[in-house]
């Protein structure tokens, strides 16, 4: 019996939920809280803590009840997309639970405040040390519990198949983030030009000269193929997970690609929330701006790359004052990470369609014969599609009608639940579909090489000269001043 075609592919049921859950968050703007029941996961140090729901329109709502509510919403848009990917119902509605249920519970863990509590937030959460690693540790212990079961439970890892979808939720998350990154981009515009403009310089050269030297290292000097060099060079140059997810649909790669780049970029983005935000402390605390741009041009996650940006706002300041006697208000160097992060991830669309293209007529085009403009719009990855539309939505929203910035930005915090949903299952199921021999097989000590060579041979530096070109001599406005 031959497999029935799907209805629509995984792209489009991306786009599609995705754009679902936006547009339900958008009844924030007409008084209508319609996503506000979501899970909010914070950072705890007892279990009373962690769940609570993602509006305070809904704070007499139980956690656990929040969270039920979560898991069945997910589960019936996801059950629609099964339905429409013909795949069997109830092996799909079975795996997605166990899938949840285990992906959260790793979230959970990821969230423990001698964990996850930056040093902005320890006195905060009143404790004195942690490691450092935000929520996003999550993410890794995720990954890790995916590695296990894949490894040493692989009957389990068998019987819930049907579920086991990585690029789904990914792209589904990716839809979901475009706007909470245009809330960020329409923030920025109000509050400061020059930043806008030196972090569109900053991303050019992210752009051009990152993703260029990066792909020559691993064409060149390591032997990888095309189609491990491409997404690796997005990547470590661009935007970590999204970059590579979207290289990866953009030049067709087999899914393991972008999935072992996405699992180097959340360890690499560790150790340099780690270390950048104290060595910008030590060497940059004059140029407060130029360490703000620099973690976000060097730190390659989003939520690694705010949260360095905290710290380090948090470091500078208090260096300042203490070496200089300079109060600066807080939050500009953060600020200025971000402007330059949400730069840099406003044109992986542009870059996906761009190496489609390329990819369609240069690399794989034969000699003499015309590319159909059909086939670029086919492998293009149509989930980049609903990312630039809930962007540029958001972004309308907040520039046209400033007076609802607070009520949007509110609406895209209820998105980004489920966004974070989303990412954190794309980890776990990463960890599903890969085997330590088939990823050794495949070369991830050689990509890990690679990683180690670029990021700390040249991106952290020539990222800093960048930084220091467009940034040096800008200030924060001095309180009282």
């Amino acid at each position: 019996m031959t497999e029935r075609k799907p209805r629509l592919s995984e792209d489009w049921l991306a786009v599609w939920i995705g754009l679902g859950i936006f547009t339900l968050s958008l009844g924030v703007l007409a008084g209508v809280d319609l996503l506000g029941w979501g899970v909010n996961t914070n950072v705890w140090l007892r279990p009373s803590q962690v769940l609570t729901p993602a509006s305070t329109a809904y704070a007499g709502c139980p956690g656990l009840l929040s969270l039920l509510a979560t898991y069945l919403f997910l589960l019936g848009a996801t059950t629609l997309g099964a339905a429409a990917l013909r795949v069997k119902i109830g092996q799909f509605v079975c795996g997605f639970s166990i899938i949840f249920w285990i992906s959260y519970a790793c979230w959970i863990l990821g969230s423990y405040a001698y964990i996850a509590a930056t040093p902005d937030k320890r006195a905060a959460m009143g404790i004195s040390w942690s490691l450092n690693l935000t929520a996003e540790a999550g993410f890794v212990v995720a990954l890790i519990a995916g590695l296990l079961v894949s490894n040493f439970l692989p009957r389990f890892a068998e019987s819930i198949q049907a579920a086991i979808r990585p690029e789904w939720y990914i792209k589904t998350g990716i839809v979901i983030l475009g706007g909470l990154l245009g809330v960020s981009a329409a923030q920025q515009l109000a509050l400061a030009k020059t930043m806008m403009f030196s972090g569109l310089c900053a991303m050019i050269v992210a752009y051009l000269i990152f993703w260029a030297a990066v792909y020559f290292v691993a064409r060149k000097f390591f032997g990888f193929n095309r189609e491990w060099a491409a997404p690796l060079a997005s990547g470590i140059s661009i935007c970590g997970v999204s970059a590579a997810i979207a290289t990866g649909a953009a030049i067709k790669s087999r899914p393991v690609v972008p999935v072992m780049v996405s699992s180097l970029v959340v360890i690499f983005a560790v150790v340099e929330l780690l270390a950048l935000p104290f060595a910008a402390r030590q060497f940059l605390h004059q140029q407060p701006m130029v360490a703000g741009a620099w973690m976000g041009l060097a730190v390659k996650t989003d939520g690694a790359a705010v949260a360095s940006g905290a710290i380090a706002d948090s470091l500078i300041c208090a260096k300042a004052e203490e070496a200089d006697g300079l109060r600066y208000e807080k939050g500009w160097v953060m600020n200025t990470a971000t402007t330059v992060k949400v730069f840099i991830d406003l044109f992986i669309g542009v870059w996906a369609f761009v190496l489609a293209v390329v990819w369609c007529t240069a690399i794989e085009g034969r000699a003499g014969e015309k590319v159909p403009v059909r086939q670029i719009w086919e492998r293009f990855p149509k989930f980049v599609l609903g990312y630039m539309a809930t962007l540029l939505v958001v972004m309308l929203i907040a520039i046209k009608w400033p007076g609802l910035t607070a009520k949007t930005k509110a609406a895209m915090g209820e998105a980004n639940v489920f966004r974070g949903i989303f990412f954190v299952m794309t980890f776990f199921t990463i960890g599903l579909v890969s085997n330590f021999k088939k990823l050794w097989e495949e070369g991830i000590g050689k990509l890990a090489a690679v990683y180690v060579v670029c990021l700390f041979g040249f991106i952290i530096w020539i990222g800093l000269l960048i930084a220091w070109i467009f940034f040096h001599g800008v200030k924060p406005p001095l309180l009282g001043g």
